[in-house]
């Protein structure tokens, strides 16, 4: 009994910080994923540094973005932070 008293604590904390941190974390990470696998050519994205652009081209690896008449910047696919075309706009 005294030992349950004693690990009792750490097994709830434990649980505690899945439930509050990782579980959350792999969820928005898992949405964060699909709405990578969901863009395609023509959609308007805002990538993590905030520029916004149009997708003209898009591979596995890389996506290249119109953001301004006749400027194309190429960018990892990972970069793009949201989809405009479906969010709307981001907060």
């Amino acid at each position: 009994m005294a030992g349950l008293m004693t690990w009792g604590p750490a097994i709830l904390m434990v649980a505690m910080l899945y439930f509050l941190l990782i579980r959350p974390q792999k969820a928005a990470q898992k949405k964060r994923n699909e709405m990578l696998e969901k863009l395609k050519k023509g959609d308007k994205v805002m990538t993590i540094g905030g520029l916004y652009g149009t997708i003209v081209e898009i591979n596995e690896r890389q996506i290249k973005l119109l953001v301004a008449d006749g400027v194309r910047l190429e960018f990892a696919r990972s970069a793009v932070s949201a989809n405009i075309t479906e969010d709307g706009e981001p907060e």
